[in-house]
């Protein structure tokens, strides 16, 4: 009689398992790669993200995070994602430069005044534009660094004429925006940068504030020159891995979709928090930070329009019209006047930007 019971049972949980093919999500473990160090507030805020995927899947998605490039390094993270080494990355586009060129439109010196609104911005044109240079993974959602200023250790810059003859940091397309303001670019890993600027193998960096403080920059330097018309910033994605997108069952796709949405804004805010944090740590350092006046940053301005030039001209090459990239670059400043006057509104504050969401 028992073993008829026993048997019954099980027979039982056979049909619920076969009947309810669902249950197999309940065991989902993904894993997640970044490169950013584990200690880093950016870092602190996807694992926050990996927490909420699990308490509102209650449980039937776990995910496992694996920072500083522990799994996957910052260049081999799209790759990494699209090929099943990690279900979910965090990287930027600078890394992989030449696969995203259309997004790349976005890292060009348009004058994002803030992290907090170059976030904001860059979601809107993926949403509008749904680029196909991304079709390979799923996109969660974008966001960027801080806008780059001119900092450095002996010289004073507040005219265009200060950057002749100075090495800068700048790789990639800062590279190219520290050469058409008329310095020569150095292309010296950031981990690197402060024994550099230290030792005098170059004279500063392009770099975010937001650096005095998580590199340790403000011991190394003495000025910080705000250019952000004139200046750009690097655009960050998370990602998931399209099988495994495929995979999820609709209500999780939701799910995922629905935090994704929030973490745009969350992350808008982190970013723009660690740029206050190095303009803080900067004035406790005794950094001096310049303002260019009206008339000397329409000069820079015009001096890095040939880096969007020649991105334009890349664009029409590859197929576009020169009406379409032109609807794209009037969408992005828009857009970010759209938003740099609900930052405004906000009362949310930045090293950069207009006179009215500085931080005195």
């Amino acid at each position: 009689m028992a073993r008829k019971i026993f048997t019954g049972t099980i027979l039982s949980l056979l049909c619920v398992l076969l009947c309810h093919p669902g249950g197999a999500e309940a065991a989902k473990t993904l894993q997640f790669a970044s490169y950013f160090p584990t200690a880093a507030k950016q870092s602190q805020l996807l694992e926050e993200f990996c927490k909420e995927v699990e308490e509102r899947t209650n449980g039937e998605i776990k995910i496992n995070f694996y920072g500083g490039g522990s799994l996957l390094g910052d260049d081999k993270v799209y790759d990494g994602v699209t090929e099943g080494m990690a279900d979910i990355g965090f990287s930027h586009i600078e890394y992989t430069r030449g696969r995203f060129p259309v997004t790349e439109l976005l890292d060009l010196p348009l004058g994002y005044p803030s992290a907090w609104v170059a976030t904001h911005v860059v979601n809107d044109f993926f949403d509008k534009y749904e680029p196909k240079e991304w079709d390979k993974s799923h996109v969660l959602w974008l966001n960027t660094s801080p806008v780059n200023s001119i900092i450095t250790r002996d010289t004073r810059v507040e005219k265009l004429e200060d950057m002749q003859d100075l090495s800068l940091r700048g790789p990639g397309i800062i590279g190219e925006v520290v050469k058409a303001l008329g310095a020569s670019p150095k292309p010296v890993p950031l981990v690197e940068t402060y024994d550099a600027i230290s030792r005098g193998v170059v004279d500063g960096s392009m770099t975010p504030i937001e650096t005095l403080f998580s590199f340790r920059l403000a011991e190394a330097i003495s000025y910080v020159t705000n250019c952000w018309q004139a200046s750009n910033v690097y655009t960050f994605y998370v990602i998931m891995n399209k099988n495994t997108w495929d995979g999820l069952s609709a209500e999780h796709q939701n799910i995922f979709t629905e935090i994704s949405e929030e973490y745009i804004d969350k992350a808008a805010e982190v970013w723009n928090e660690v740029d206050v944090k190095g303009y803080k740590q900067g004035k406790e350092e005794g950094v001096e930070f310049i303002n260019l006046s009206a008339e000397e940053m329409a000069k820079w301005e015009e001096a890095v329009q040939p880096v969007i030039d020649e991105k334009v001209e890349e664009l029409v090459k590859d197929g576009f019209s020169e009406d379409e990239v032109k609807d794209m670059m009037d969408y992005v400043r828009g857009r970010t006047e759209y938003w740099t006057e609900k930052q405004i509104e906000k009362g949310i504050k930045s090293p950069t930007g207009p006179e009215e969401m500085v931080i005195n």
